[in-house]
């Protein structure tokens, strides 16, 4: 599989992304998002605290996978 880092930018934040040649589309880290929209310190607290809060109201809404690696922002 060949894929193609790039970090985007949303309202002047970084946000990883990773172009996924199979599927034909591209793949945004769900932390970042997170961070962005929230404003939050610890976005991937946010995310892993929403997410229990969802399976226990709704379980057919979250997947049964904790976390994926992304590659990280390099730092220049």
């Amino acid at each position: 599989m060949n894929r193609k880092v790039s970090i985007r930018f949303f309202n002047n934040r970084e946000v990883r992304a990773a172009w996924d040649d199979s599927a034909n589309q591209w793949l945004f880290s769900i932390a970042d998002i997170v961070g962005v929209l929230t404003e939050s310190v610890n976005p991937r607290k946010y995310w892993s605290v929403l997410k229990t809060r969802l399976k226990k109201s709704h379980p057919e809404l979250t997947t049964n996978c904790s976390q994926l690696k992304m590659t990280a922002v390099a730092i220049r």
